[in-house]
């Protein structure tokens, strides 16, 4: 994790670091890197979530084929995907 902290701040540096100014850098370039790295945060946090909401299914006596049902996958999958939660 804390390899990806330091991705995730070496890249906010860099993005930083554009200079609209610059003929060879797009002034637009900086916010579409934003977004990608907004949407890959997103997606981290709904990661995050999904497994946290899984742990709680199972908490409560989900077995793995219902939560597999929810989710559009074999109980064989979300068993191996999500065995350590």
């Amino acid at each position: 994790m804390a390899t990806k902290v330091n991705e995730t701040t070496a890249a906010e540096q860099w993005i930083d670091q554009l200079d609209p100014a610059d003929p060879s850098v797009k002034v637009r370039a900086g916010r579409y890197l934003r977004h990608v790295r907004e949407a890959a945060e997103a997606a981290d946090a709904a990661t995050d979530a999904l497994r946290r909401a899984v742990a709680e299914a199972r908490e409560n006596g989900e077995s793995w084929g219902t939560i597999g049902m929810v989710l559009g996958v074999s109980r064989q999958a979300v068993q191996q995907r999500f065995r350590d939660v």
